[in-house]
């Protein structure tokens, strides 16, 4: 019975369920471990499993660990599996009864659960998965058709900010509405160019890049870091200093799951007015969108830096039952009305702003605004962790442009989205800081030379509808090809689109098939990146299928 138990123990993923079974069928703690010595010896000796060797390796690692690293796993045994798998899965075209699902969800309580995951997996030839907010969306951070293990950093979310020095270490679990929010606590007037999806985490999204409306004044989150906490395929724990420059460069929008594990991210906060404007004005197509939109695209990367307008373009039901598009200027300005409204009117007097569409806020609930929480909602939202309960299929695409779209072509880009499904697209302007910052300071490359970037996102709640909708969105992504950038189409990378390019995560990475996606997410730095690959990683352990490759021998 003792036996039988112990072995049922080595899958138990809850922590207070495990410490009350114990005591119900009164086992002492020395004799558990014990037990569990004689029963991982035991297995040693008879023939296993590839999930029993790799729990087994990690029940070894666990004799010197406070906290024994079987208390944070949990595999297909545990009846709270797949609500543990899902709880962080934000799409669901990734939540089908087909989906692919790990041999085990480690979710790492301490630093040392992160190294023992990584030796396990290793010796195991099993990959590992690396998932902190889970708004990956491709799923490649908790789904793949080879055997794999979750690695589930959402625990590690501990916010560090140091006022004094303007800085703050971040642990990769934590959410942006997490860091937002503890910035908000010590200072009104410092913050982080960050996203605007409160629920995303800044594990991945810092290490692909990060952007949100404050870039245009302070450039990108990876232009905004300056040391992170870092374990390497060989399990050692690395800051900046210990790794050195060439692996702190690529992990600055390389995509950090190509190179190792982020445990934690020191940011550089940035200062911001003690209030913030904030401003959305709609024009349909009736209203005269069509000019509106096309003086933003020749105005919007001019603007003073501390000026951010968002032009979001959505089909909603017009007049007489008929479809129209509208198209939402979002904006958010670092100064006072007496400086915004002639702003506006001399550079920009088609957008029409009025002081009455103004709303005048503390940053950070600025942060609230954007993603269209109702004005007065509380700070604490920000807290609010993932819930099982999405009930959205998607797919999102991106591109970058770099001259004026014509009239014309809009026109017809407004029909294709009537006609067509819900597609939405978010125009975010560049200039500003992005102008400064050269192409080689840091992986991502979309600098200057680009009016603005394009996030295309397809939606839809019915599951046998995936493939129409699917196909929508890549038909109208060939639509788009005339008037976006080309040689290569550029992509950003978090904005992650499988149509781009990806490789099988076999053994064998083709290194012809990441140059195809590798220069489109990062162009001329995609030869830096595998250097460093190279150097770090020459087996590619950390791979995945969009992920950088070392060079062949």
């Amino acid at each position: 019975m003792v036996f039988n138990f112990m072995h049922s123990m080595l899958y138990l993923y809850n922590i207070n369920i495990f410490h009350q079974q114990l005591e119900t069928m009164g086992y002492s703690w020395p004799l558990i471990v014990t037990t569990l010595t004689i029963v991982l010896t035991i297995s040693h000796t008879t023939s296993e499993s590839l999930d029993e060797k790799f729990l087994s390796c990690l029940s070894h690692y666990s004799k010197n660990l406070n906290i024994p690293v079987f208390k944070a796993i949990g595999t297909p045994h545990n009846t709270s599996f797949l609500s543990i798998l899902n709880a962080r899965v934000q799409n669901n075209r990734f939540k089908t009864a087909t989906t692919p699902k790990p041999l085990a969800i480690i979710t790492a309580l301490q630093e040392n659960h992160v190294q023992a995951t990584i030796a396990c997996a290793k010796s195991n030839n099993i990959q590992i998965r690396i998932r902190s907010g889970g708004h990956d969306y491709e799923g490649l951070s908790y789904v793949s058709d080879v055997t794999f293990v979750i690695l589930d950093m959402f625990h590690f979310n501990a916010v560090d900010v140091n006022i004094e020095d303007g800085t703050t270490w971040v642990q990769a679990g934590a959410t942006l509405g997490k860091l937002y929010y503890n910035i908000a606590k010590k200072s009104r007037v410092h913050a982080f160019p960050a996203g605007v999806c409160a629920t995303v985490g800044v594990g991945g999204h810092f290490s692909g890049g990060g952007y949100g409306n404050l870039m245009r004044k302070y450039g990108l989150s990876v232009d905004n870091i300056i040391d992170a906490k870092h374990v390497n395929v060989n399990g050692k724990i690395l800051d900046r200093k210990s790794m050195g420059e060439d692996l702190f460069w690529a992990i600055r929008g390389g995509g950090r799951a190509s190179f190792g594990v982020i445990l934690s991210w020191k940011i550089k906060l940035v200062p911001v007015t003690s209030e913030v404007i904030v401003f959305n004005v709609t024009r349909t197509l009736e209203e005269g969108a069509t000019d509106v939109v096309y003086k933003w695209q020749q105005v919007a990367t001019k603007f003073p830096k501390d000026l951010f307008i968002r032009a979001t373009h959505e089909v909603v039901d017009g007049k007489v039952g008929k479809k129209t598009v509208r198209v939402s200027f979002i904006g958010q300005f670092l100064g006072p009305f007496e400086r915004l409204l002639p702003l506006v009117d001399e550079t920009f007097p088609e957008l029409g702003l009025k002081q009455s569409d103004c709303i005048l806020m503390p940053w950070v609930n600025s942060t609230l605004f954007w993603e269209r929480n109702p004005i007065g909602t509380p700070l604490e939202s920000l807290l609010d962790v993932p819930k099982e309960l999405s009930t959205s299929y998607y797919k999102s695409k991106s591109d970058y442009v770099k001259k004026p779209i014509p009239k014309e072509a809009m026109q017809s880009m407004w029909a294709w989205m009537i006609k067509g499904v819900n597609i939405r697209m978010e125009w975010n302007p560049y200039g500003g800081k992005m102008e400064k910052i050269l192409p080689y300071e840091t992986p991502f490359p979309h600098r200057a030379g680009n009016l603005f970037k394009i996030q295309y996102y397809t939606s839809w709640t019915e599951a046998d509808a995936t493939y129409h909708y699917m196909n929508f969105s890549r038909s109208f992504y060939e639509f788009m090809n005339p008037y976006v950038s080309n040689s290569p189409r550029e992509a950003f990378l978090n904005y992650r689109d499988i149509d781009i390019g990806a490789n099988h995560p076999s053994n064998v990475t083709s290194f012809d098939t990441a140059q195809v996606y590798g220069r489109k997410f990062f162009k001329d730095n995609f030869e830096r990146l595998v250097r460093v690959k190279t150097k770090v990683d020459p087996e590619n352990f950390f791979r995945y299928e969009q992920s950088i490759p070392p060079k062949s021998p």
